[in-house]
């Protein structure tokens, strides 16, 4: 079943909800871990064979990572490129090898659901190395918005609908290292199996936005707070 179709289905009454959780919510939840097995990918022999299992999935979820940049004027291209099925993520370095024509074909096969989280910015990222013409891509930040969920960060949509926390404690760490940690590794795996855990999740409705805690109800003061903070993060976005 395509977003589209199954937007259709969706009570009209859950136009009505809207859900946000604040930092400090989201910082008293558990932590998230990434339950499955993740393989690093060094050269273009192991990313052929990757792509050659990858491309037997009908859906998966992927993010991107790049080296922080310190100083004004610095900039660096997609080091990292994570994609993930329901059991194991595939950890690319793309540094390494730059965006192959196998990757390219994943991206452009209409037949498999590519699912990410402010996937613009990836997409721009990764084409700035190989240009290619992305299809049957699913972006989170539009698809959980019929089930009320305003906020926009990985981080918040995650803990909303799973009550977790997603560590972004390896966020700002050297991506372009000659060897990637342990922490680096399985918080990369988890923001790509993450993507698709939350589509799954939400498609096959095991989540019901009207008994979140995390629900603002029309016209309270916590309403009111949150439309005024939207406003406020919008312009200084607008200034940045």
């Amino acid at each position: 079943m395509t977003p589209a179709l199954f937007s259709t289905t969706m009570d009209n009454k859950l136009n009505e909800l809207k859900l946000e959780i604040s930092k400090e919510q989201v910082a008293q939840l558990p932590l998230a871990t990434f339950p499955g097995r993740y393989v690093v990918i060094n050269n273009l022999l192991d990313c052929r064979k990757a792509m050659k299992y990858l491309m037997t999935q009908k859906r998966l979820g992927f993010d991107t990572e790049t080296r922080p940049a310190f100083k004004k004027g610095q900039h660096f291209n997609v080091a990292l490129l994570q994609i993930s099925t329901d059991t194991e993520c595939f950890l690319f370095r793309v540094k390494n090898f730059g965006i192959t024509e196998e990757i390219v074909a994943l991206f452009e096969n209409p037949d498999i659901m590519k699912i990410g989280l402010s996937v613009k910015d990836d997409i721009h990222q990764l084409s700035a190395i190989a240009r290619f013409n992305p299809t049957n891509i699913v972006e989170l930040q539009s698809f959980v918005k019929q089930f009320g969920i305003a906020d926009n960060s990985l981080q918040k949509v995650y803990a909303i609908i799973f009550g977790q926390r997603i560590s972004k404690g390896q966020r700002l760490t050297n991506w372009e290292a000659e060897s990637l940690t342990e922490a680096q590794c399985a918080y990369a795996s988890l923001d790509a199996y993450a993507c698709l855990k939350m589509f799954n999740h939400l498609e096959q409705g095991n989540f019901n936005p009207s008994e979140s805690p995390y629900r603002i109800e029309p016209g309270s003061a916590r309403d009111d707070s949150a439309e005024s903070a939207n406003c406020n993060q919008s312009v200084e976005t607008a200034e940045s």
